[in-house]
């Protein structure tokens, strides 16, 4: 795309409200074999809060629409009444008020990009989030446009037996021709991103959850025929979310039925839509015979991130898609409570810090970071990202842990409550924290419109003879594309001083306060601060953002005694993981240098003893001994390290310690995996999973090894094996080394449950994974396998992002061929799915942070996809991937 023809930016700066509203909609919508058609019946009206609204033309936007009628109060318009270009309908001389008619032609069955109505699998549905529903019909598709939806579905009755809308069923018949309708009536106002239909034929699982107030709403998951086997996890996270929404944040549901749909293609997790959520697969079904620990865990996550939607999105929604975070980072830190409360709450907090330095610091630092609340976009669907979702989660976290629970309570009710039925803004969530508190946050608003990710450097400072402890903070982030000046962020440190004996100390400070013991934290609102606690009688160890309390790169030179003192004793369950992390990566930073070095890689043996520690205390939670033990991620290690990035020095590093380990530590990892047997029958419990997961990080350890004995051990589990966790991990051990075992292994598990998508899926990713140097062509194979589809996101996500995110020492080959693959593959989803592809795009995003000679190679391949007619999603990515 040449640059004069570049797609328009959307500037935050620029918005204004519509000239135009529209109170109701009746959509009436009819499948047929070759097209469907669609008629919008809407009553429209000036905008009265915008002058001379009246006095402008109705512009409306559509795309891929064939416009067959135009009514305005039931006249038809001439057609010099209207314009119609690329992406809109411009109609001029209209009424201040008057209803709209509208019948467009559409082809969901070439809908590749699974936006607006398409098909998956013979089944009709809908995904209108952010910009889809223009897809659909001509219409005002931004989300400070809400009216009350009424739609008719109609379609062949024995073909698609299923009509589902939004709202509750009003009215459903038989029609001539063996076709039927179904009517449904949304009673609250929404923006059209909500409309969802779905057609097709489906089983249902039903069951009921009764409010607060006595109501008793119906439960409905609709699935193929084959998965029914597979709901009964997710009606259950169903009706838990419901009841922790109702007791952590007072809200109950508020229609007479809510719908969930698994839908095969879909581009993202699962979407809100009023009434009836429309979920990818692998967020909703589950069973232990096919799914992980993991998979049960994200499924229980997604279903109450959607329902919780429901307020925090759909009641209360945003002013216009800048505001995303409005919805998704609260909804996020919503889901992540609820998660924390059913399971092990370090644990998830774990895994959620990981994602956001794994992932999100990365985006922070390159050419598409942009704040929770960006100033501009060219395509939206570029900016769902882990900065609006998890950055945007931690910094309503970070409110939270300002004002405490009771205060956070407070404050989310006061915004239910001021806002509900409009399309507001982040100003308007931090002004109801505010009036519901009595408290000033205007600094903190900075993390609304600020990029970048804080570092935060700590120095520590003890004086024996005055028994005072000092801690300096000092704050900087990096210039970001487009703001080259930082100020100073308002940042919660979380903090304990842990005494010889390992004990927390009380926490005075030298002017005369006292740290709240119940939620002791230090606020930095400048560019360096020092605070001065008094009545420290000996040195103490200091345990700084626990919890990871603000989102920040945290540069605190500790000895390894001082962190090894902080895994065995720090009440805080995080710092203790973090502790283990810090000793680990100093560790793997002695072996990269060897390596480079070309010198013999030797394990510090203070990490040797402190992982025997945890192998052999059988008091300690089995969970956090498994995620002590992960060794840092190579992705991880990228993001942390210098740059840079030492790709190969990271890779044989990381192998080194974990062979390493295992050599050391074998008679340890033996006798914890004797201690956790294989289950006889599946639990999807706390302690049971925790089991699970120690026991799996004993074998890939043992694995890194890959004798006779380990790979007979693996095997034997690979078989003997009652559910997809212990079958997968073993499954993914002898894939990723080199025993002949495993090309016998990999064509048994596809035998096994080749009927199975989702563990088709799994099997994809664990050989796209692999750290074996023929893995490229490999996946290069697997692209021609009957079970892959170049149309399905689940299958792209599974073998190309899996090889190009997960498996850096072979995407990052020196000859480039990882990166002509991915070229070739952004190239195609191009023109298939521009969602997709952009996503995948990103991948390329990061090439200053590698040496000369890859940066040189991805850059090629960038300036090679750039020559291709681009969508304004790809286009969007390369460009700024290029400017940087």
């Amino acid at each position: 795309m040449k640059e004069n023809n570049a797609p328009k930016t959307i500037r935050l700066a620029d918005y204004k409200a519509p000239n135009y509203l529209i109170d109701t909609v009746h959509l009436d919508v009819r499948i047929y074999d070759e097209y469907t058609d669609v008629v919008a019946h809407l009553t429209v009206r000036a905008n009265p809060q915008v002058p001379n609204a009246s006095a402008q033309p109705l512009e409306l936007v559509g795309a891929d629409l064939e416009l067959l009628a135009i009514e305005i109060d039931g006249e038809a318009v001439s057609s010099e009444r209207y314009q119609i270009d690329e992406e809109t309908l411009t109609i001029s001389n209209v009424p201040a008020q008057f209803s709209l008619l509208t019948m467009t032609r559409i082809n969901p069955k070439t809908n590749t990009s699974l936006e607006g109505l398409y098909v998956s699998k013979g089944m009709y549905c809908t995904q209108c989030e952010a910009e889809g529903f223009r897809k659909i019909t001509y219409y005002l598709d931004r989300p400070d446009v809400m009216a009350k939806f009424t739609t008719r579905v109609e379609a062949d009755k024995q073909a698609y037996p299923v009509l589902l809308s939004n709202g509750n069923p009003e009215e459903r018949g038989d029609l001539d021709n063996g076709r039927h309708y179904v009517i449904w009536e949304d009673p609250f106002k929404k923006p059209c991103y909500l409309f969802a239909l779905v057609a097709g034929d489906l089983s249902v699982v039903e069951d009921s959850f009764v409010t607060t107030s006595s109501r008793e709403v119906k439960l409905q998951l609709y699935v193929e025929p084959h998965d029914l086997d597979k709901c009964d996890h997710a009606m259950d996270s169903l009706k838990r979310s419901m009841a922790w929404d109702e007791e952590v944040y007072g809200r109950e549901y508020d229609l007479d039925i809510y719908m969930v749909v698994a839908v095969s293609h879909f581009n993202m997790g699962a979407m809100e839509n009023k009434g009836l959520n429309i979920f990818n697969t692998s967020c909703v079904l589950a069973n232990a015979k096919t799914t992980t620990d993991m998979g049960f865990q994200r499924v229980e996550s997604v279903i109450a991130h959607e329902y919780f939607h429901n307020w925090s999105g759909n009641r209360v929604t945003c002013r216009d898609w800048f505001q995303l975070s409005l919805k998704e980072g609260f909804t996020v830190f919503r889901d992540q409570q609820f998660s924390a409360d059913m399971g092990s709450a370090t644990v998830n907090r774990i895994d959620d810090v990981n994602l956001l330095k794994t992932v999100q610091f990365a985006e922070d630092s390159g050419p598409m970071s942009h704040p929770i609340r960006p100033d501009s976009y060219i395509e939206i669907n570029n900016f769902y990202t882990t900065t609006v979702y998890e950055k945007g989660a931690e910094v309503v976290r970070m409110i939270h842990r300002l004002l405490g629970k009771d205060g956070f309570r407070k404050g989310s009710d006061l915004y239910f409550e001021r806002h509900d039925g409009q399309a507001v803004t982040c100003d308007d969530f931090v002004k109801a924290m505010e009036d519901a508190n009595g408290v000033d946050l205007s600094l903190f608003r900075r993390w609304y419109s600020q990029a970048g990710t804080p570092q935060l450097t700590v120095t520590a400072d003890y004086r024996a003879d005055q028994q005072q402890f000092s801690l300096t903070f000092e704050q900087i982030t990096l210039p970001t594309p487009g703001q080259p000046e930082k100020l100073p962020l308002h940042i919660p440190v979380a903090i304990g001083l842990l005494g010889p004996d390992g004990q927390d100390l009380p926490l005075q400070l030298v002017d005369g306060a006292t740290v709240d013991p119940a939620n002791p934290i230090l606020e930095l609102k400048a560019a360096k601060e020092t605070f001065v606690f008094t009545g420290i009688k000996e040195k103490p160890v200091a345990s700084v953002l626990r919890g990871f309390s603000a989102p920040v790169k945290l540069c605190f030179e500790q000895t390894r005694d001082e962190l090894a003192f902080l895994m065995s004793n720090d009440n805080d369950g995080f710092n203790r993981w973090n502790a283990a992390q810090r000793l680990t990566v100093a560790v793997l930073c002695d072996l990269m240098q060897a390596y480079e070095a070309q010198q013999p890689l030797s394990v510090d043996p203070q990490l040797m003893a402190a992982f025997r520690s945890l192998l052999t205390d059988e008091s300690l939670d089995q969970a956090m001994v498994a995620k002590m033990l992960e060794l840092p991620t190579e992705q991880f290690l990228a993001e942390l390290l210098p740059k840079p990035v030492q790709v190969d020095a990271i890779h044989h590093a990381r192998e080194g310690l974990k062979k390493s380990l295992a050599e050391g530590l074998r008679s340890e990892l033996e006798q914890v995996m004797d201690r956790c047997p294989l289950d006889a029958e599946y639990r999807y419990e706390v302690d049971v999973v925790a089991r699970r997961s120690l026991r799996n990080t004993c074998l890939g350890y043992l694995m890194s090894i890959a004798d006779d004995r380990a790979t007979e051990h693996c095997v034997q589990q690979y078989h003997q094996a009652t559910n997809m966790t212990d079958q997968l991990a073993a499954f993914r051990s002898l894939v990723h080394s080199d025993r002949q075992e495993k090309q016998r292994i990999i064509a048994d598990f596809y035998d096994q449950w080749q009927a199975e998508a989702l563990v088709v899926d799994q099997w994809f990713m664990v050989q796209a994974s692999s750290p074996q140097r023929d893995t490229l062509e490999q996946v290069n194979g697997l692209m021609k396998h009957p079970a892959f589809e170049m149309t399905n996101p689940n299958k792209i996500r599974a073998l190309i992002g899996a090889f190009c995110n997960n498996n850096p020492v072979n995407f990052h080959r020196l000859d480039g061929a990882g990166y002509g693959f991915l070229a070739d593959q952004i190239i195609t989803l191009n023109k298939l799915n521009p969602q997709v592809a952009s996503r995948m795009a990103t991948i390329m995003t990061r090439w200053a942070n590698y040496d000369k000679v890859r940066a040189d190679l991805i850059k090629a391949q960038l300036k090679r996809i750039k020559t291709e007619k681009l969508s304004p999603d790809v286009y969007e990515v390369v460009t700024k991937a290029l400017n940087q």
